[in-house]
């Protein structure tokens, strides 16, 4: 019974993503430049608020799931940042290799079309987060070693009743406003142009970073179920609602709360790894984003330059992408706004290089952040192969007790 009204509500969700998906699409197509000030109002108003949680999200979920894993909390908080490395280099791995079978032979068009620009909020609430994403995740891990290395009993107390009242703002105010702010989002793509002006493009180029999303998430869960010794799709399956909601947000970010709500969701996975690792890897892991751009940087490199970077030239790029891939922000455009420097540096490109890389990677950000959302699930899974084999992480309230609905979504 309880699994039925758990897969009753992943659905309900599912289902409003898709359908204001679609209608973003369609208001956006035909929207006048009034009504679409008032949509970019309410995305705004919506985006701040949902941004502003995350930092929250982060320490409430981080710092107390640190206290509970006792000595292995350095073990895990170094095999996670490790394996989200590994995941990031292996995906541009993976694109590299592919991308030398299939991009020389790919009709590549020189010139995008430029976009429309959209207007002007006609009302913006600012609500700026207490702090950065990477400073929650850092004082979230602070916050938990300490406590454990000190027994502060009243803050581990306290840690874990913040935990309860930021679970509480997830289920009743971020979820339920998730499909206005996706459809928000899509209905800005519509009004510019991206959905019709540029989709050759589009297919193009996205339809292979999407293969090798495919391929590069097969992997991780196949790594992960081997590692855990279970079958990687009791994971994989609750792993929908958080996809959907990661294409309509373009953030991990804003992503996360649900993120979180679909890995404890899944019987195997204990409350102790999906705390620690679902915000970690919400931050630190952006594989996905990570194969896409390189994609993107040979197709450009060929586009404008002639020739497809050598192997030598790629290899120090890749090494260096995962590197700075895990401190990019998990926001849209973040991930190759962080590798700018290495983009310039290691790859050469000029100005205009670096504008059509960031404005062909604006138009799949949000297949590469549901590729990096779902690859968490995968990551989490081989923690708890590595540190729960005799069940240490799964004490006290099992997950599935601890996420029921406050109220449906």
């Amino acid at each position: 019974m309880k699994h039925q009204k758990q897969t009753k509500t992943e659905w309900s969700l599912i289902i409003k993503l898709i359908l204001a998906i679609g209608l973003g699409a369609i208001v956006g197509s035909f929207a006048s430049e009034g009504l679409m000030s008032f949509i970019v109002s309410i995305k705004y108003v919506l985006g701040q608020f949902i941004f502003f949680t995350v930092p929250l999200v982060i320490i409430a979920f981080i710092a107390p799931a640190i206290t509970k894993l006792k000595h292995n909390a350095n073990k895990m908080l170094g095999a996670g940042i490790t394996i989200a490395y590994l995941s990031a280099v292996g995906a541009a791995s993976l694109a590299y290799f592919g991308g030398m079978l299939v991009i020389p032979y790919l009709s590549i068009p020189s010139a995008i079309d430029s976009l429309k620009d959209l207007p002007e909020a006609g009302f913006q609430l600012s609500i700026p987060p207490i702090m950065s994403v990477m400073t929650a995740l850092v004082f979230a891990m602070l916050l938990g070693l300490t406590s454990l290395k000190t027994k502060a009993e009243i803050i581990e107390k306290g840690l874990h009743e913040f935990e309860a009242m930021m679970l509480l703002v997830i289920k009743s105010a971020v979820i339920p406003l998730l499909p206005l702010f996706v459809a928000a989002t899509f209905a800005g793509l519509a009004y510019e142009g991206t959905l019709t002006q540029q989709l050759p493009v589009f297919v193009k180029i996205v339809a292979l970073a999407l293969v090798g999303h495919i391929i590069w998430l097969a992997v991780l869960y196949a790594i992960g179920g081997l590692v855990a010794g279970k079958n990687p799709w009791r994971v994989l399956k609750h792993y929908g609602p958080a996809y959907l909601t990661a294409v309509g947000t373009m953030s991990s970010a804003a992503t996360l709360p649900v993120a979180l709500d679909c890995a404890r969701k899944s019987d195997a996975l204990s409350k102790g790894s999906t705390d620690f690792m679902v915000p970690l890897g919400g931050t630190i892991h952006l594989a996905g984003s990570v194969l896409t751009e390189t994609l993107f940087v040979m197709v450009i490199s060929l586009m404008l330059y002639g020739a497809i970077p050598s192997f030598a030239t790629m290899a120090v790029f890749i090494l260096l992408f995962g590197i700075f891939a895990i401190g990019a922000p998990g926001v849209p455009g973040g991930t190759v706004m962080a590798s700018m420097g290495i983009v310039v540096g290691v790859l050469g490109f000029d100005p205009a290089g670096v504008a059509l890389l960031i404005a062909i990677f604006a138009l799949q950000d949000s297949f590469g952040t549901a590729c990096n959302v779902t690859g968490d699930g995968a990551l989490t899974l081989m923690l708890e192969g590595l540190f729960n084999k005799e069940g240490e992480l799964s004490a006290g309230v099992s997950s599935t007790e601890e996420m029921k609905p406050i109220k449906s979504v």
